[in-house]
């Protein structure tokens, strides 16, 4: 499964932010394995340039992966060591069995976006989540509404991003 479209729209967003995407190393975190989000971006971001580093409990973690620029990292804190990127990624209990859930207080303890935490990563870090966000679980509200998020422009970019699928799926490429 995948999910191509927020893929882009995230591209967007980081290409706005750093004018690049070859170079970066970008985080992802959280419940990679049932992720569509995780695996259409590592794609992309992979494919353009950016080293993606996957991490989170290890019952969410993919067992290995096929690329030189992609790497697994359980330790979080040593995930965020200099990222540029960060992108939170919701628990999908909906897609897994009741042995893989983690307690939602004990996961944010160890996964969790707080303020603390982002100090690994670099002083213009970008934080995203391609929603919908369960604050407090995944990341914290002052990260999440603080100055390093772009969650809001992910959300703007997104309507754009599609309406141009879209136009050029109907077959038209008009200005």
């Amino acid at each position: 499964e995948a999910h191509p479209t927020q893929a882009l729209a995230d591209a967007l967003t980081v290409r706005q932010k750093k004018s690049t995407i070859k170079g970066l190393k970008i985080v992802l975190c959280g419940d990679i394995t049932h992720s569509r989000v995780a695996m259409s971006n590592t794609k992309l971001f992979s494919k353009l340039g950016a080293t993606i580093i996957l991490t989170g409990p290890e019952p969410y973690l993919p067992a290995s992966v096929d690329s030189t620029n992609i790497v697994i990292e359980k330790d979080f804190n040593a995930a965020l060591k200099d990222a540029d990127v960060v992108m939170m990624l919701r628990i999908q209990k909906e897609r897994m069995s009741q042995a893989d859930l983690i307690d939602g207080n004990k996961y944010f303890s160890s996964y969790g976006l707080t303020t603390e935490k982002l100090q690994h990563a670099k002083p213009d870090v970008l934080v995203m989540h391609p929603g919908p966000m369960n604050r407090g679980t995944e990341i914290a509200d002052d990260v999440a509404d603080g100055p390093h998020s772009v969650i809001l422009d992910q959300v703007a970019n997104g309507v754009p991003v599609r309406m141009a699928c879209l136009q050029l799926l109907i077959g038209g490429a008009s200005a």
